[in-house]
């Protein structure tokens, strides 16, 4: 980490309390007029520049975060990214260290736990929105594709939400016989196939569209339903059922 990355971040004192500097009256201003707007007005009455001090404000407290907050912008493109960006990527930024880097992982895991308790216990098929909201929060700012599969009971609820390959920027390795094989694990009786495109582009691939009707072929001699694959872009999504591809 560079000095600068590092002096950009508090640090405990090393001996008395009067050793941190004090926070200067205008930042001290700015953050409770910031703090003042967010909690009057809600999200809307910020921009995405705005909404990331209010997240840095914890990680540095005793400095202007505006400019880095803008520079995180500037390089990711929007708050979403910024959040969702790579912690290698993220530490190429000047002002970014690792306490930064934990509260940024910490908004996204966060995020993705709230659109998975939306989609927990609940019939996946007439709770489809969310399904589709958690899947574009899990997939959608990956850079490499991976392959999730979730596994249904018999009432359509959601039994296991799993990995099942990570790969490159275009392709992932999906093994059938070991997708079929955790079903028979879990007692599954249904199954929905999703992967990402780094590239944006939610088309399926020929490799995707076989795949996918190899897994259902199989599924079927053991009784085991396949209720969709989505493939997931950047902002869009698309489902094979929904394309006549499954």
């Amino acid at each position: 980490m560079s000095s600068r990355a590092h002096l950009s971040e508090s640090t405990l004192p090393l001996f008395a309390a009067d050793a941190v500097p004090i926070q200067p009256s205008y930042i001290k201003d700015h953050r409770k007029r910031l703090r003042d707007r967010f909690l009057n007005g809600g999200p809307d009455a910020v921009p995405d520049y705005e909404m990331l001090e209010l997240v840095l404000f914890r990680a540095i407290p005793r400095r202007d975060v505006k400019p880095l907050a803008r520079s995180l912008i500037d390089t990711f493109g929007d708050f979403s990214h910024v959040v969702a960006a790579d912690p290698n990527r993220l530490r190429e930024v000047i002002g970014v260290g690792e306490s930064v880097i934990l509260e940024l992982k910490l908004i996204e895991a966060s995020a993705q736990r709230f659109a998975q308790g939306k989609v927990l216990a609940q019939p996946i098929l007439s709770s489809w929105q969310a399904l589709l909201d958690y899947c574009q929060t899990k997939l959608a700012h990956l850079t490499v594709e991976q392959v999730r599969v979730l596994y249904l009971d018999r009432k359509n609820r959601l039994v296991a939400d799993e990995s099942q390959g990570q790969g490159t920027v275009g392709h992932v390795p999906l093994y059938p016989r070991e997708v079929l094989k955790r079903a028979l694990e879990l007692n599954a009786s249904a199954l929905i196939l999703v992967h990402n495109h780094p590239s944006g582009d939610p088309t399926p691939s020929e490799q995707d569209i076989s795949l996918t009707h190899e897994i259902a072929q199989g599924a079927g001699a053991l009784g085991i339903s396949v209720h969709d694959h989505l493939v997931i872009g950047k902002s869009t999504h698309v489902s094979f059922r929904d394309e006549g591809l499954l």
